[in-house]
């Protein structure tokens, strides 16, 4: 069992769909059916949006979600907003960040959003709760642009093994086949390239947990 001073549930990760809990009330990325959602959603105060893609924005849900939950907050990046008011969410519900701006919640709770490279714009949360502090960030070929110096924990995405990647490449290559690995690494994390960002940011109490750690066949149809 993983042990860190923030709480979280990760109620799904990969192309199939994404959604983590934090501290029981916020939840990052909802690109699940809502009935996943069944032992969280009436805790919820906050959720945090990253992309549009649909395993991590998942329209029916979020509108049912807000449709439940009317006093929820919205946490969206400013690219985001159309799409969620498209959702039936209400404006006055919807807290618009910009990159590198920090909303405060309450004298426990701050959240800021940073942009992170993908094939859509997308977004990187940092939560801070108390004396603790979190960050998260999926569907991205480099983290290199963003610090987080002794984060208690760092869910971030690390699905795929360089050499392994390169072997299909080279293999389908030979067959004159389409590489679609490509797309992988340019819109995905490394296992190699997470581990040399975590190291240079984790603490010497810092929890890491890897997202998008499905089997060889899923992780390499990713978008």
């Amino acid at each position: 069992m993983i042990e860190c001073a923030i709480d979280f549930s990760i109620i799904a990760s990969g192309s199939k769909g994404n959604a983590v809990v934090i501290d029981h009330d916020i939840m990052i990325d909802c690109g699940v059916p809502f009935k996943a959602l069944h032992d969280a959603y009436r805790d919820l105060r906050l959720v945090l949006l990253t992309h549009i893609h649909g395993d991590h924005f998942n329209p029916n849900t979020i509108r049912k979600l807000a449709s439940e939950r009317p006093a929820l907050r919205w946490g969206v990046p400013e690219w985001l907003v159309a799409d969620v008011v498209g959702c039936d969410v209400d404006k006055r519900q919807i807290d618009v960040f910009r990159p590198t701006q920090m909303n405060v919640y309450s004298d426990t709770l701050s959240v800021q959003m940073k942009e992170i490279p993908h094939n859509v714009r997308n977004a990187a949360w940092f939560v801070h709760i108390g004396d603790s502090s979190m960050m998260y960030a999926t569907d991205t070929n480099s983290l290199d642009s963003i610090t987080a110096k002794g984060y208690d924990l760092y869910l971030i995405e690390a699905n795929y093994c360089e050499d392994e990647i390169a072997e299909r490449i080279r293999t389908k290559q030979a067959a004159g086949q389409y590489c679609h690995e490509w797309d992988v690494l340019q819109n995905h994390l490394s296992r190699q390239k997470a581990d040399d960002w975590l190291y240079r940011n984790m603490g010497a109490n810092s929890t890491y947990v890897y997202l998008h750690q499905h089997d060889t066949a899923e992780r390499l149809a990713l978008k």
